[in-house]
């Protein structure tokens, strides 16, 4: 621009000095239908130098004009800035002492002009949310959605959020199910989803996300572990709640063989089992297991069980007490059955075993009971008073 200008200069100069060296400065005619304008090539030239002055002159205050007036909007956007910066640590610190409404109040005050918009307004939705306002905690979503451009993941993990705390577990499940398409190893919405899938009774996605919580480490081992018995009775009881125990049986087979292994799975198939009237079954899982690993729970339900072979049920016992040595409950479990078969003498020295190693209230009734059986009442008196006297000492 600086160079056109010499230029432009340089070329009028010549056309007005270069006349006056030669002795004559020309003539101009400038003729409209109302006026002329006379004058000289130099007068002519001396009118241009002068408006292109003008001009720059002009210019030049256009510019300093619109230059105050950026810095006068550049200043009062950078105050609206400074105080949602403020604001926002105020909110933080409300948040740590729990003033949810102060909270709230202060997030979505210049929220529009705070460093993160977005998370200004998903702060503020849960901060209503935690206080009852449904209606504020929608407002701050839609407008949170509004200013989403390119990573909705936060603004949907606060939605569903909030629609748990609202107990929307199926709205909150829809949700997380669009989330878990797009961040399957998100630890937040892992956790979600283990809430909305615990809620809503959906076992078997509950057990479809347990291998995405072991890689991003949620929550610890034995929590997991709970979650996967929890998904796996689930399931169970919806076999056996919508066919009964042919569609419990038929699920049961189709579980890998490992599942079917786990001893708090047999505990509880056997326990439904017993409970459709199927004690064949039951028995046959109870045996299975305690042939595989002793469990004290397999051995509290062999007493529940009416099958047409209690015989096994006594061998097993026995094996067991060969391996793994006289214990107060499988000697009890053994008087048990043995009471059942009519077998009263066999059955009451079992019950003495397990009284000699600790003292039970059954345990002296059952063998009352069969010292009854035996014609010996003074005895069964006995261990009747000493049972109660038992049940009083622990009941103090």
């Amino acid at each position: 621009m600086l160079k056109v200008l010499v230029l432009f200069l340089l070329l009028i100069a010549g056309i007005v000095v270069g006349p006056m060296i030669a002795g004559h400065q020309g003539y101009v005619l400038i003729q409209t239908d109302n006026w002329n304008v006379e004058t000289s090539v130099t007068g002519l030239a001396i009118i241009l130098i002068v408006a292109l002055l003008v001009i720059l002159a002009l210019e030049w205050l256009l510019r300093r004009l619109f230059r105050t007036g950026a810095k006068t909007r550049g200043w009062f956007v950078g105050r609206k800035r400074r105080r949602a910066h403020r604001q926002t640590q105020s909110a933080l610190m409300k948040l740590a002492e729990g003033d949810h409404k102060q909270v709230e109040k202060l997030l979505s005050r210049n929220a529009d002009h705070a460093e993160q918009p977005v998370v200004n307004y998903l702060l503020a939705a849960e901060a209503a949310q935690q206080r009852g306002d449904e209606a504020r905690a929608n407002q701050h979503l839609e407008r949170a959605a509004e200013l989403t451009e390119n990573d909705p993941i936060p603004l949907e993990i606060t939605r569903a959020r909030i629609q748990l705390a609202r107990n929307e577990d199926h709205a909150a499940r829809h949700t997380i199910d669009r989330l878990l398409e797009v961040a399957p190893r998100h630890p937040e919405v892992l956790r979600l989803a283990e809430q909305a899938y615990v809620r809503t009774g959906a076992w078997a996605a509950l057990l479809d996300i347990l291998p995405a919580m072991e890689k991003s480490q949620v929550s610890d081992e034995n929590h997991r572990a709970a979650l996967q018995l929890q998904g796996w009775l689930g399931l169970m009881n919806q076999a056996m709640a919508e066919q009964g125990s042919d569609g419990l049986k038929r699920w049961w087979q189709n579980l890998s063989r490992k599942t079917r292994q786990e001893p708090a799975l047999q505990v509880a198939m056997a326990d439904h089992l017993i409970e459709c009237n199927d004690p064949d079954t039951a028995q046959q899982i109870v045996l299975d297991g305690l042939k595989r690993q002793y469990d004290e729970r397999l051995v509290l339900l062999m007493p529940r069980l009416k099958s047409g072979n209690p015989e096994q049920l006594e061998k097993a016992l026995r094996q067991q007490i060969k391996q793994h040595g006289a214990t107060p409950l499988l000697h009890s479990t053994l008087g048990q059955l043995l009471m059942q078969h009519g077998e009263w003498q066999q059955a009451s020295e079992a019950f003495r075993e397990a009284l000699k190693q600790r003292p039970d209230a059954y345990d002296y009734a059952w063998l009352a009971d069969a010292l009854d059986r035996l014609h010996h009442p003074e005895e069964a008196a006995k261990m009747r008073r000493d049972g109660l006297l038992l049940t009083l000492k622990n009941n103090k």
